[in-house]
């Protein structure tokens, strides 16, 4: 057993109390052993005038359509989608995937994110790029079935199985998997129908976008007579372990399904605000006890993946969303990016406690913008930024030390996938 010591400065406890304390990390198990006065460790990480912090979870994105930021910009959703996006992904080729998703891992990495959830295509190029980048991760193949005939629609969803059943385990059992039919509106629910009893029996999470817009509602609220998540109830969906994405749009007896159901939800403020979907109500959901996460979306609609940004939209979008500016509250916002997008996603991280996932980062708190220090917490929501994280590390093992990216060659991956988003606008446009 080989252990880290992560050794001089402050710690933020799972009640959001700051203490010094030093934390012992199992490199082998990848889980904290000690918090407090701990034995000296095999090696050791200085955080002298930094704050120890469980690392943040991007609980939804796309991070390949990094090689898309800011590609499409200024569009509602439907059309950003239709006219620019899905044209563009129609000649992404799997190395181009895998150079928009080491960026976003890059990104991620510098930005203090230790886990996240992607729904993307091409996931194999994905989960070989967690595997280099040392992170944690929920994959799933994004399923689309709308506009395709019976037998192309079955293959999509079986796609989506396949995947999900291949891919579990990888990375030395960091990457895990979920079933991901991508929204309410382009898979039908007879293809649900279909498949669900087969993940459920294969032991399968589901994620998909609902609530989104109110695009995404009206359409079933007029074809169905009733809400999309009584839809997705109806066809197998929100049980234990599943979660949507966005629930911009959802009204209070969904809220109650989701509660009642334990379901999760992840909200996306910058790319809510971006796409103009809409404002989530996150203080009704905690209220009620949902499980909510907080995700970046992807950074095509962000447009970056620093989940201090999206926390920070959060606590302030919260508040209007209530009228209320003690909705959504700094403790709270860092939950949901923590404790919360941990849960949603199923991982064992978001606290730092003895048998936790050793999943840390390091935010350095001596600056001018992070003082003084009357409430770490606050600072965490509304002050830190992605350029604040000292060190990061995941799994017990240390991905960045200094601000200096070990696992991936930054300057590689940027110069890679420069090149390659250039030869995929050409092929796109031409």
């Amino acid at each position: 057993m080989t252990t880290l010591e992560i050794v001089g400065g402050r710690v933020l406890r799972p009640d959001m109390t700051v203490e010094r304390a030093d934390v012992l990390a199992d490199q082998g198990t990848g889980e904290i052993l000690a918090v407090g006065d701990v034995p000296a460790g095999d090696t050791s990480l200085d955080v002298t005038d930094g704050l120890v912090i469980p690392g943040l979870v991007n609980a939804h994105t796309h991070v390949a359509m990094a090689l898309l930021r800011g590609y499409a910009d200024d569009k509602p959703l439907h059309a950003w989608l239709r006219e620019d996006i899905w044209p563009i992904e129609d000649v992404l080729e799997p190395e181009d995937v895998r150079a928009g998703a080491e960026l976003g891992l890059v990104e991620m990495i510098r930005s203090g994110t230790t886990g996240f959830c992607d729904m993307y295509f091409d996931v194999g190029a994905i989960v070989d790029a967690v595997d280099r980048a040392g992170l944690r991760a929920r994959v799933g193949y994004g399923s689309v079935t709308v506009g395709k005939d019976e037998k192309a629609a079955r293959e999509e969803l079986e796609a989506g199985l396949r995947v999900a059943q291949e891919y579990d385990g990888a990375a030395d059992g960091r990457v895990s998997t979920a079933f991901m039919p991508h929204s309410l509106t382009t898979v039908d629910g007879r293809e649900l129908d279909a498949f669900v009893p087969r993940v459920r029996e294969a032991g399968v999470p589901i994620h998909i976008h609902a609530n989104e817009t109110t695009g995404e509602v009206k359409p079933i609220v007029d074809e169905h007579d009733e809400r999309p998540l009584a839809y997705a109830v109806e066809h197998g969906l929100l049980e234990e372990r599943d979660f949507i994405a966005h629930g911009t749009h959802c009204d209070e007896r969904e809220i109650d399904i989701l509660a009642e159901r334990g379901a999760g939800v992840v909200h996306c403020p910058a790319s809510n605000m971006k796409l103009a979907s809409g404002i989530a109500p996150v203080q009704a959901m905690v209220d009620a006890g949902v499980t909510v996460g907080i995700g970046t979306d992807g950074a095509a609609s962000n447009n970056d993946l620093s989940m201090f940004d999206e926390l920070r939209d959060a606590a302030m979008v919260g508040k209007l969303a209530a009228g209320d500016a003690s909705a959504v509250d700094a403790p709270t916002a860092f939950g949901m990016a923590t404790a919360g997008s941990a849960a949603v996603a199923g991982f064992d991280s978001g606290r730092i406690a003895e048998g936790k996932n050793a999943d840390l980062a390091v935010v350095d708190l001596d600056t001018p913008h992070l003082t003084p220090h009357h409430d770490l917490v606050s600072h965490l929501v509304y002050a830190v930024t992605a350029a604040d994280v000292r060190h990061t590390v995941c799994d017990g093992r240390v991905l960045m030390r200094d601000r200096e990216v070990l696992t991936l060659d930054a300057d590689a991956v940027r110069e890679t996938a420069e090149r390659r988003a250039r030869a995929a606008v050409e092929r796109a446009e031409s």
